[in-house]
């Protein structure tokens, strides 16, 4: 029998969690938790969700890069997913990394608003991505191994 697979969702909040939350059809009937910001938006869409807050403001932040960095070793280590999915923004960027580290598979969803050129976290993904998805033709030119799956709105 194939074991479950547990899935991590991590994103900053606010567009990338609605992003990542409009893949409910994919994720919701799979072991899962969250990694996002600790605010009332993320609070109210997460309420009956396993959710851990990560460190913010997080975007071109070294201090939150590491800090960041820990909270991704002592939350991957714990929870183990087989899977970790993000769609920006920099948070994922650790998450992905310490994630490589314990062989879990990873899947980038670049924004949709991303037309023909990359996003800082996709650029710094992109490298340990397993699947880098782009919702425009237009950046596969941008990203060589990308997947063009289309809109997820």
């Amino acid at each position: 029998m194939k074991k479950d697979i547990k899935v991590c969702l991590v994103s900053s909040s606010g567009g990338h969690l609605t992003h990542l939350y409009m893949l409910k059809s994919f994720w919701q009937d799979k072991d899962r938790f969250w990694v996002t910001f600790d605010k009332e938006d993320a609070r109210s869409l997460l309420k009956d969700e396993k959710m851990y807050p990560c460190y913010y403001p997080s975007n071109r932040s070294i201090k939150a890069l590491i800090i960041n960095a820990y909270r991704a070793f002592k939350i991957l280590g714990k929870e183990r997913p087989d899977l970790i999915i993000s769609c920006g923004a920099a948070v994922a960027v650790p998450f992905f990394y310490v994630g490589k580290l314990f062989g879990a598979k990873l899947i980038y969803i670049e924004v949709y608003d991303r037309i023909d050129s990359s996003s800082l976290t996709g650029k710094l993904v992109y490298p340990v991505a397993d699947r880098f998805i782009v919702q425009w033709e237009e950046l596969k030119k941008v990203y060589k191994k990308a997947v063009y799956l289309g809109s997820i709105f």
